[in-house]
């Protein structure tokens, strides 16, 4: 029989377990090596309990923090619980164990209390470089997985007794910049330790029978809210699609498409329409594109919900195996987690425009607008990656205005400051401004993007573009216009001046400049005409 914890101690366990999650951050934050996480964030954190469930999350990004419980759940069909020691964290990044792409790397600290296991810690760092075929790990023409760069089954690289240096040497000598690497690995180690010590806490003041009673209450909570929410939209069959401008080789677009059924309080996502696998590196895990309805759904109907696995719980998803979703393990996936899975949140928006178009905001920038530069630092002699994304303007909603220059849907990463670019990096930042009328015309205007201005100073680099709504513009909802595409030109030293593209790699010499201007928003509704 279920124990039962009073409310007023649930809730004071629900916001400790939260705390803990984003003091996880934290720490991270304060003792990684590469700007990406320390000043982009790129990173989230989780507790999961002992069979991989999620019960409480830090404020990070929504990419990831959907897929962490299921990475948990994968890595234990692969090591059993009963290897798992106190001490212990496991390090993995490989797609099919419940992931998203090889950057994106977990380190997973198994929670004893009580003499049994109880939770687990997951820190999940996006790494400036993981090895492949280009520098930061990006290839825009890859055809395969291992073009993409080191591919990590789950591996032990700490015990109770410390780092296993073999493994962290083996690692780290297969990554470019391995000494700002192995400082990134024991920053991600170092916040699974706070987790675990705060959990012991927990369970010390409460115990853990009342701790695991807490956080089963939490997630029936959390199912019941769900439940209510889907109920108060209208039952019905909504279908939405939306595009990739194109995979990295080919030139033609890539439809995502959303059959959604709302019948009660439950709801199926049936993507089995979409196109079938893409030839680079745009195609999604299964576990994503879950990541992305999880997100769309509590943005839409639950966004005051706690998030944790019994928010799932009525949200059935359908992918086909072979397509874009749900590709084989062989796939490559880099740019899937933050290109494609942001198509599957624009086909729901779509889909969704017809039951409560009042909720919704219209088409924003919806990429990690991504330009990765790298090479030898002159003034260290040491590789140097700078990955920087490029937020742009929102999409408008029914009562205002989108705001300039935001990471909108999935991702939430910040901006590396300029003066952080040219302290750590060959490249000053010669201009930074909004990029005025870009976003879309409508009741109420899409936000504006942004212009952002690279200066090589090494004698050579190399950049990378990963970027969407480069062809394919942000839309607007309810008759808004949609807003400007992204913009990518290169100034050679000379004064020659070319257009980049959004997915591809060039070469870089001293006084170049790239020159991003990125997307504005989608309008809201028809814009008022002006009497002459």
């Amino acid at each position: 029989m279920r124990r039962t914890t009073d409310p007023f101690t649930v809730e004071v366990i629900r916001n400790a377990l939260t705390a803990i999650a984003e003091e996880m951050t934290l720490v991270i934050m304060r003792s990684a090596r590469s700007p990406l996480l320390r000043e982009a964030g790129d990173l989230s954190s989780a507790l999961t309990d002992a069979k991989g469930g999620l019960i409480a999350q830090g404020r990070d990004i929504p990419a990831h923090l959907g897929i962490m419980g299921s990475t948990v759940t994968e890595f234990l069909k692969r090591v059993p619980a009963e290897r798992l020691q106190p001490g212990d964290v496991w390090f993995l990044n490989l797609p099919e164990v419940g992931g998203n792409h090889l950057p994106d790397v977990k380190a997973i600290r198994p929670v004893f209390a009580e003499g049994r296991l109880q939770a687990f810690a997951v820190s999940l760092a996006h790494w400036a470089d993981i090895g492949g075929a280009r520098p930061g790990s990006y290839v825009p023409d890859a055809r395969d997985a291992w073009q993409e760069g080191l591919r990590i089954s789950p591996l032990r690289l700490f015990t109770i007794d410390g780092p296993d240096r073999e493994k962290l040497d083996l690692v780290v000598a297969n990554v470019r910049g391995g000494t700002e690497r192995e400082g990134d690995i024991l920053a991600q180690m170092a916040s699974t330790r706070a987790a675990e010590a705060r959990l012991h806490e927990l369970f010390a003041r409460y115990s853990a029978a009342t701790v695991q009673d807490a956080i089963t209450n939490l997630h029936d909570q959390s199912e019941a809210e769900m439940r209510a929410a889907i109920r108060a939209l209208p039952d019905g069959v909504y279908e939405g699609e939306d595009f990739l401008d194109h995979d990295g080789i080919g030139t033609q677009p890539i439809a995502v498409r959303a059959r959604i059924t709302i019948s009660g309080d439950e709801a199926l996502f049936d993507f089995t329409a979409t196109d079938d696998s893409a030839l680079g590196p745009l195609n999604a895990t299964p576990f994503t594109t879950a990541a992305s309805v999880f997100y769309a759904m509590k943005a839409i109907a639950g966004p005051d919900i706690q998030p944790n696995a019994g928010c799932a719980r009525p949200l059935k998803i359908l992918t086909r195996p072979g397509s874009l979703l749900n590709p084989g393990w062989d796939k490559p996936v880099v740019g899937g987690n933050h290109e494609t899975s942001q198509r599957v949140v624009d086909a729901i928006f779509k889909a969704m425009e017809k039951a409560v178009p009042e909720r919704l905001s219209a088409g924003g920038s919806t990429t990690s607008g991504l330009l990765l530069f790298s090479g030898v630092d002159p003034r260290t002699n040491r590789w140097t990656t700078l990955y920087e994304v490029h937020g742009g303007g929102e999409g408008a909603r029914a009562e205002r205005d989108g705001g300039p220059v935001v990471r909108a849907h999935m991702s939430n990463v910040m901006n590396t400051p300029a003066e952080m670019i040219e302290a750590f990096y060959p490249i000053r930042i010669d201009r930074q401004e909004l990029r005025r009328g870009s976003g879309g015309e409508g009741q109420h205007r899409g936000g504006d993007g942004q212009i952002r201005c690279y200066h090589i100073l090494a004698p050579e680099m190399a950049m990378t573009s990963m970027v969407e709504r480069y062809l394919i513009p942000p839309f607007g909802l309810q008759g808004g216009q949609p807003g400007k595409t992204f913009r990518i030109r290169l100034r050679r030293a000379g004064g020659e001046t070319t257009e980049v593209g959004g997915k591809t790699h060039v070469r870089l010499d001293k006084d170049d400049c790239v020159i991003i201007e990125t997307s504005g928003g989608g309008g809201y509704g028809v814009a008022p005409t002006t009497a002459t």
